[in-house]
């Protein structure tokens, strides 16, 4: 089962994570001095901040998650059909994670991430690869 997956770029980290695990009334997953994730089961979201340095507050990007590639080469069908420009990534490491992800911008220009997770990474980001934003992909 997929899973929605929502970023927000926030200007207080420890505020925010304080803010969002009364929110959900759960502690985070995930937690960096630079990054936050909440993998919710209901709403079954994957939730994530990463501190601003460079945008305004607000939301980065969406995306959702597949569970494993049948799932993710589904969602790839899925925006070839939405008919708008799509950036492969493939295999990356981006927010603590190792990833397999494609990108597209709805006509409004907000970007969507499809994405497939495979384990964990002690860095934020591998410089060597792209990654989802500037602000949660800051080398170590």
């Amino acid at each position: 089962m997929k899973r929605l997956h929502v970023n927000l770029n926030v200007n207080d980290l420890g505020q925010s994570v304080n803010f969002y695990t009364a929110l959900f009334n759960e502690v985070p997953t995930v937690q960096k001095n630079d990054y936050a994730k909440w993998m919710l089961e209901d709403p079954r979201v994957n939730f994530s901040i990463s501190l601003s340095q460079k945008k305004t507050a607000g939301i980065e990007h969406l995306g959702i998650q597949a569970e494993n590639e049948q799932e993710l080469n589904q969602l790839y069908l899925n925006m070839d059909k939405a008919e708008g420009q799509v950036r492969e990534e493939g295999d990356t490491v981006c927010c603590y994670a190792k990833s397999h992800k494609s990108w597209i911008h709805d006509p409004q220009g907000v970007e969507w991430e499809m994405f497939h997770t495979y384990g964990e990474s002690d860095v934020n980001k591998i410089a060597t690869t792209a990654c989802c934003d500037d602000n949660c992909c800051v080398e170590e």
